[in-house]
């Protein structure tokens, strides 16, 4: 079947971080610069293409996770990329923890303003348990306040974690102009008038070299340190380069060692194009990371399946919810194998074969239909008859995956319809609610 990019230039990331940190706008901007999108929608303005439900245009806040993929050049060669957006609010937190299940990467963002605020810490621990390798974005330089510094320090001791900083910024508040490139210390300058379309790489500007260099000998120190080849040679003095340091970074991300951290504006933007250079060259692809493991419930045994398009077909159920003209959207993350439109599938959890309507590759509310599916990538499916947290398989190599724990409802109420005739309706709306949101009950 064939694949818009080769498997290991896939990323699937999410964008996760406290509410206002700038999520949904920093997403904006990468469906901007990607050319997924011809405008930049703004949240405050409640055109944001990710925040498309009605409350969420209201509110200026993201509600339901919204999935997206574009495209982006990376050294000549083109890479895909999945984009999950997630709520910041704790009232929505379900949508970060089922969508952290089938992400190989995140994007943390933090305020440079507030720093490190409750719910990026909770998202944090969720993503420690899934094991997801993460990159850092200090957003919000521009705004008065802003400390760069500061905010990496408590990254740093909040999380327990061990940051490296691959960028530094120019400038602070409103004179905040771009930032310095720690790997190739060269400075990077956005010009306002091209909406920050474009930039200039220039000389770092002589008040900030000493500076620069600070922070770019405890980036080497940092990096060398989880690389024993590395260390050897930097302990003999000898200058480390680039691609190595970036090879031994990128390692170090994915066995969640190091965290990148990098800085910018989204609002004013600025900073997002190293943004994604940095997903690209940090966070892993399907076949960077261990197989998945299941039971095989015929067997009992355990089983793995490998992120390979001739292994047995084996999927996840991440998100269910109803669309007025389609029905049931289910949105898997196929982990092995492919299927196509119209092929048949196990539902291993409620052991039951179904049918496979449509293929949609999802673009937060609109959709484009695709005929088929390969391990790696992100799609919703129309007719099949699932729940959150399901597993889908080949019929002759069954498997389940391991169901999430959501957490407990902490609110409880008595409703009833006005009328008798409306018992039924009720009963439907209620199970469909209870299927969309596993933390709901009645």
């Amino acid at each position: 079947m064939a694949r818009a990019v080769p498997i290991e230039r896939l990323r699937n990331i999410g964008i996760v971080a406290h509410i206002d940190a700038g999520k949904t706008t920093t997403t904006e901007r990468i469906l901007y610069y990607t050319g997924r999108t011809y405008k930049i929608g703004e949240v405050h303005e409640g055109a944001a293409t990710m925040d498309w439900m009605e409350q969420e245009k209201e509110r200026g806040i993201t509600i339901t996770a919204a999935t997206t993929a574009c495209f982006w050049q990376r050294n000549g060669q083109k890479f895909q990329i999945n984009i999950i957006d997630t709520p910041g609010h704790v009232d929505f937190s379900v949508e970060v923890v089922r969508s952290m299940k089938v992400l190989d990467g995140i994007v943390f963002i933090f305020s440079a303003v507030e720093g490190v605020q409750p719910q990026s810490e909770a998202n944090w621990r969720w993503a420690d348990r899934f094991n997801v390798p993460r990159i850092a974005f200090i957003n919000k330089l521009d705004r008065l306040g802003a400390d760069f510094y500061r905010v990496f320090k408590e990254i740093e001791e909040k999380l327990s974690i061990k940051p490296v900083a691959v960028q530094v910024p120019v400038g602070a508040e409103d004179g905040f102009e771009g930032v310095i490139d720690l790997m190739e210390m060269k400075s990077v300058i956005w010009l306002e008038e091209t909406l920050g379309a474009k930039y200039e790489i220039r000389d770092i500007p002589p008040e900030y070299v000493q500076r620069a260099q600070e922070w770019r000998e405890k980036m080497v120190e940092t990096i060398v340190e989880t690389d024993d080849e590395l260390m050897e040679r930097y302990l003999e003095g000898a200058e480390i380069s680039v691609q190595d340091l970036r090879r031994a970074l990128r390692k170090a991300t994915i066995e969640r060692r190091l965290v990148p951290v990098l800085c910018g504006s989204a609002f004013k933007n600025k900073g997002v194009q190293p943004l994604l250079d940095a997903v690209i060259d940090y966070l892993p692809s399907p076949v960077d990371l261990p197989p998945i493991g299941g039971i095989n419930p015929s067997s009992g045994q355990t089983e793995e399946r490998r992120p390979l398009d001739d292994e047995p077909f084996c999927a996840y159920a991440f998100k269910v919810m109803s669309d007025p003209y389609a029905g049931q959207l289910t949105y898997i993350r196929v982990f092995s194998g492919s299927i196509k439109a119209g092929s048949y599938v196990l539902n291993v959890s409620k052991g039951e074969k179904q049918r496979v309507g449509r293929l949609l590759l999802m673009h937060a509310n609109t959709r484009e239909e695709i005929q088929g599916v390969s391990a790696g990538e992100i799609c919703a499916v129309v007719g099949l008859d699932a729940a959150t947290g399901d597993t889908l398989a080949d019929e002759k190599h069954p498997i389940i995956l391991e169901k999430l724990e959501f957490p407990d409802p902490v609110i409880s109420m008595a409703i009833e319809p006005k009328t008798k005739k409306d018992q039924e309706k009720l009963s439907q709306v209620l199970n469909k609610f209870m299927k969309e949101d596993p933390t709901f009950r009645a």
